[in-house]
């Protein structure tokens, strides 16, 4: 399938490493030009190089904290210059949860609670708040917000009420700027395989006793699957939903972790 992506612009954020380098790995793929952002100019770089010579797309690395406004605008305004206008945003910047065990309620502190929400739920709507006026110019967009299944669980306060923030600020967008072309989606993705993926495994291992394969079957065992999903694989719906041929799917979450959970959604 030709999903139309050709000669599209892109801005991912959180795109140096996991699920956000696949994204843009595979927006590039497909034959987008793509701007990846991170806090981190060494690996920024070093992805940027990677995905560049494999593609042979321009890939553009802009350092960038999406908790802060004017590294936001900052970012976006040199996104559009480089690029030459902007099609798609794919937000995906956060602090990472579930590599560590969770706090319960009492373990949850104000600081680490404004600063998961200021990164990643109101960062989200930084970056889509700078984009919609070029958007709105081009008369087309698509803004992915990658959020998780915590968003339809309980289990980590935090992860919920950010996520669940997400879910509410994708159907937003999606009302208010769907007349002007730009569609809105939320994917929600469960245990996701990254880079990642073998320290944490081996951290839970020692401190467990057991080898490393019982982990990652217990990752596995989570989802109805019985596999651990791949970034590549949540890369593969980020393409199809930024493309033109997605255009009926808007304002909506897209469960992305192998059918997780006992719960039916309709």
């Amino acid at each position: 399938m030709d999903l139309e992506l050709q000669g599209k612009k892109a801005i991912v954020t959180g795109g140096s490493r996991g699920i956000g380098k696949a994204i843009a790995w595979e927006l590039a793929r497909e034959g987008c030009d793509v701007v990846i952002c991170a806090r981190n100019a060494e690996p920024l770089q070093a992805t940027a190089k990677e995905i560049a010579a494999d593609t042979g797309r321009n890939i553009y690395p802009i350092e960038c904290d999406t908790s802060d406004t004017v590294s936001v605008n900052s970012m976006v305004a040199r996104a559009d210059f480089q690029l030459g206008g902007i099609d798609i945003l794919v937000n995906n910047a956060a602090r990472p949860l579930g590599q560590a065990p969770v706090p319960g309620i009492e373990g949850v502190t104000d600081q680490a609670f404004h600063e998961d929400l200021n990164t990643k739920t109101l960062g989200y709507l930084r970056c889509a708040r700078a984009v919609a006026p070029t958007m709105k110019q081009r008369g087309w967009g698509r803004i992915i917000n990658i959020s998780g299944l915590a968003s339809r669980s309980s289990g980590s306060a935090v992860g919920s009420i950010r996520n669940v923030g997400v879910s509410a600020l994708t159907k937003n967008l999606a009302d208010e700027l769907g007349p002007y072309g730009i569609n809105s989606v939320v994917i929600h993705p469960g245990g996701t395989r990254t880079e990642a993926t073998p320290q944490v495994a081996a951290a839970r291992a020692e401190a467990q006793g057991v080898p490393v394969e019982t982990i990652l079957d217990e990752m596995a065992s989570a989802n109805s699957v019985r596999k651990l999903i791949d970034a590549t694989e949540i890369a593969y719906i980020a393409a199809f939903v930024a493309s033109p041929k997605a255009v009926a799917i808007n304002g909506d979450g897209i469960a992305a972790g192998g059918g997780v959970g006992n719960a039916i959604y309709y």
